[in-house]
């Protein structure tokens, strides 16, 4: 992975200058630690921050085409691209390095944007064709890779892998209220947005073409949706069996890298089954690395050993204590850009840093199993209140509910009448399209009473939900209730939250490119061509993951029932420590921020200090928190002006800029000593 930035200018103005895309990819330099360049003519700036995986010597970027009037910067790898390759040498097109880079950069002047659909893999990169003076952005398929873009007042358009290196030349310092609405609610923001005014993440399976004028992202890839006549009608045994090999390609294809390939094993299914098909692969002892908690209520420790005796792992586990969460989650959130109800970036980014000491720069884990084929209890969740919606009177079906939050009923006389109240069905829902997700969103949805008057204000007569009705794909309000409830898990939560606060952001703090076989945009559609109860029988889970790996893990692990990621979030607040939650949390802290009422905040925070508070409580709190640690960050400071400043390997520079058209090696004192 790397981390990439630039600026292009979409009218006549001053060039973009060396300092400029210097100050921009100096803030990413956790991204790309190993070699950094910079393109520049007078309309564009490019710079890039470069880990090396594959094509170590001779891969420096940007790099151009023979003729030096397309270039590219680029974050991702095609795990094709040794096929995509050939193809284009079929074609009479040349290379001088071994990188996937080069290859990208040949496929887009052969196909142009349909590119895109050859590519398998996970991508964010921004390709410059000097003589049509247009500029090319493009995301992978799900959004595994971060891009960011804003057009300024002066006409410009700046890009960066995050958005940190956009503040650091131009850009609102303010947060938008209507994204910390959509935080609340959805737990995310939406597709396309973030919480910084201006600023604007191109949508996965999108690309952005700009020449000389605004322009908006076109998509070129959704999440598929297959009518009845295309769904297999044959075994499911046969359908397992050729799934699981479809899945052990994806394995193999994640496995090329010039560098040594770890994994991520947490003890549950989906980390267990990669881990081992990557055994199978291996012909060297695999390396896994996992989270350990002191807490016994979120530790996996057990599995994990289970999995590492049955592999034969080389295993390395790091010990996650409450206060280390406290300590670390302002660093975290500083990496994540973007306020969190969730404790659970924290020890992500703690496990990477453990990868990183151990010398690894790329490892294989489980994201995406449960979204594509029924994990989560949100589908397990659905399901009950639907059988509930068709039966009110049921005093047997709403108890169901218990076996899914153990956690939030253990008192039972008194869970189970918070549990009628709270997930009670009237059946005229049955036919809204957010049916699966209503409840979750309407504990969210309540939380916004802790906004401040000034915002409340700025949101009158906005609904999130309103906005998000016009982002879903065509046909949605027709699908069956499964499928839509995929579609939210995956278009909100996972592109939103789980593959950047939990996966992109955390990984890349230290240098570590995260992989996911489950997000093969093959496995993918193989996913949602199964009929829905393949996918959840009754409420088992995965039932057709379990019966496609069946051989690959013990028979504990195969039938051990899921337990979700989770990571303590209320001893964040009642750790004594002398820091900075209660100073975040004081009257004068959040009058001086204006986002939230210091009367009801001050009520709340009480109330999770002397009891044990619900969950939403709790996320509430912590989205509170991590809003004003963001503000404070990047709003009412600058905290990325302090960090050093990048020296260029490399500076392209094309005919009729100074320098003429050979790359130039900068010299150390070439640049100022900040940007």
């Amino acid at each position: 992975m790397c981390g990439i930035a630039g600026i292009v200018n979409l009218k006549e103005a001053e060039a973009p200058s060396l300092e400029q895309v210097v100050a921009m990819i100096s803030p990413l330099r956790h991204r790309g630690p190993d070699e950094s360049g910079v393109y520049l003519d007078t309309r564009a700036g490019l710079g890039h921050l470069r880990l090396s995986i594959i094509g170590i010597d001779g891969g420096t970027q940007p790099i151009g085409n023979e003729t030096g009037t397309l270039w590219i910067v680029y974050n991702g790898e095609a795990y094709n691209y040794l096929e995509l390759k050939e193809d284009l040498l079929a074609r009479g097109h040349r290379f001088t390095t071994r990188t996937d880079t080069e290859v990208l950069l040949h496929l887009y002047e052969e196909y142009g944007p349909a590119c895109l659909d050859r590519i398998n893999g996970q991508f964010a990169f921004a390709i410059w064709d000097a003589v049509k003076g247009e500029l090319f952005l493009a995301r992978d398929r799900v959004g595994v890779r971060p891009l960011y873009y804003t057009f300024t007042p002066d006409g410009r358009l700046l890009f960066a892998s995050e958005i940190k290196a956009i503040l650091a030349v131009a850009g609102r310092r303010e947060l938008d209220a209507q994204a910390l609405s959509q935080l609340f609610v959805f737990w995310s923001t939406l597709p396309g947005r973030t919480f910084f005014q201006g600023v604007e993440a191109l949508p996965p399976g999108h690309y952005l073409r700009v020449a000389g004028r605004r322009s908006a992202p076109v998509s070129y890839w959704r999440i598929p949706h297959f009518c009845e006549q295309e769904i297999p009608r044959g075994e499911l045994a046969e359908a397992a069996d050729s799934f699981a090999a479809l899945l052990d390609d994806a394995v193999r294809l994640r496995l090329r890298a010039d560098v040594p390939v770890g994994a991520y094993l947490s003890g549950g299914l989906d980390s267990s089954i990669i881990a081992a098909l990557i055994a199978r692969h291996c012909k060297s002892r695999l390396k896994t690395f996992s989270l350990g908690f002191a807490d016994p209520a979120f530790d996996e420790s057990s599995a994990q050993d289970e999995m590492v005796t049955r592999l034969g792992t080389d295993h390395r586990r790091v010990l996650v204590e409450d206060a280390q969460i406290r300590t670390l989650l302002p660093e975290t959130v500083w990496h994540c850009e973007q306020p969190t109800l969730r404790t659970s970036p924290v020890p992500m980014y703690l496990l990477s840093s453990l990868v990183r000491e151990e010398g690894y720069k790329v490892v294989l884990s489980g994201e995406g199993a449960d979204e594509m084929l029924g994990g989560y209890n949100i589908f397990k969740e659905a399901k009950i209140r639907q059988w509930w919606g068709r039966l009110p009177g049921s005093s047997l079906r709403p108890r169901l509910l218990e076996r899914l939050y153990p956690y939030v009923f253990r008192d039972p006389s008194r869970g189970r009448q918070f549990l009628r109240e709270f997930f009670a069905v009237d059946p005229r829902q049955l036919d809204d399209p957010f049916f699966s997700h209503a409840v979750r969103w309407g504990g969210g949805a309540r939380n916004l009473t802790f906004i401040s008057k000034g915002v409340r204000e700025q949101l009158e007569g906005y609904d999130p939900r309103e906005e998000l009705v016009h982002l879903l794909p065509d046909g949605f309000a027709g699908r069956d209730f499964f499928s839509r409830a995929q579609v939210l898990e995956i278009e909100l939560f996972l592109a939103g939250f789980l593959l950047s606060a939990q996966g992109d952001r955390v990984a890349m703090a230290h240098s570590v490119e995260m992989r996911h076989p489950f997000l093969d945009y093959r496995v993918i559609e193989s996913a949602f061509r199964l009929p829905p109860h393949w996918k959840m029988r009754g409420l088992a889970e995965k039932y057709f993951l379990k019966k496609a790996c069946r051989d690959l893990l013990p028979e504990r692990i195969l039938k051990r029932a899921k337990q979700p990621y989770r990571a303590p979030v209320r001893s964040l607040f009642t750790l004594a420590a002398a820091d900075y939650v209660e100073e975040l949390l004081s009257t004068a802290s959040l009058k001086a921020s204006g986002y939230f009422d210091p009367e009801r905040v001050g009520r709340l925070f009480r109330k999770v200090l002397s009891v044990p508070a619900g969950e939403f409580d709790n996320m509430a709190l912590m989205g509170i928190v991590t809003t004003e640690i963001l503000h404070r960050q990047f709003v009412a400071a600058s905290s990325w002006k302090g960090v050093p400043v990048v020296r260029p390997d490399l500076v392209c520079t094309p005919l009729g800029r100074k320098g003429g058209g050979a790359p130039l090696r900068v010299r150390p004192n070439a640049l100022k000593e900040k940007p």
